[in-house]
């Protein structure tokens, strides 16, 4: 009887695996941006980031919060991060509005403020898999991906001029505007 459970057990695992991967390999799971999530999907997808985070030692900021730093981080976020993640008071980019999962808006709201620096110094260097976040740990200096950590830390805190130098001379990218269908032509 022990012996039958087991084999079960075990048959019941192998069919539910081969299940999963045949759902996979056959072409019906969804994978364009525009398909709709898989259950569950952005809460495994964050309890997963989350933990691993957890795991990471918490480095304290190699520059300081000041408004040099903040401005130095304004011209890396606005080459770097803007076309994705957006500027205050400035409409999302078509890029941004292509992408799943959406991009945060990091000056909106809370953004990422109540998150240490460390933790976006992190998501900076490393990118987040699966999401569309790339890893800037080979084009950016370890003091750029801090400066744009501690602006990003402290965006609600940000002065007029660390504000105007983030919106003057805005990234080239063109903001969403509402679609317009083509009609081909033969």
């Amino acid at each position: 009887m022990f012996k039958a459970l087991i084999v079960g057990i075990l048959l019941g695992a192998a069919l539910l695996l081969g299940g999963v991967w045949l759902y996979f390999t056959s072409g019906r799971a969804p994978v364009a941006v525009t398909d709709p999530p898989l259950p569950f999907e952005r809460k495994v997808a964050h309890a997963s980031l989350n933990a691993h985070l957890d795991r990471q030692p918490r480095s304290e900021p190699a520059v300081p919060a000041d408004e040099t730093n903040f401005l130095a981080g304004a011209e890396v976020y606005k080459q770097n991060c803007a076309v994705c993640h957006g500027l205050p008071g400035a409409a999302p980019t078509n890029i941004s509005q292509g992408m799943y999962p959406k991009p945060p808006e990091l000056f909106k709201g809370t953004g990422v403020t109540d998150d240490p620096a460390w933790e976006t110094y992190w998501k900076a260097t490393h990118g987040i898999r699966m999401t569309g976040m790339p890893g800037f740990q080979s084009r950016l200096t370890d003091t750029q991906l801090w400066q744009v950590s501690q602006l990003l830390a402290n965006a609600d805190k940000i002065s007029p001029p660390v504000k105007s130098a983030l919106t003057s001379a805005a990234v080239n990218a063109t903001p969403a505007t509402p679609s317009v269908s083509v009609v081909p032509t033969k």
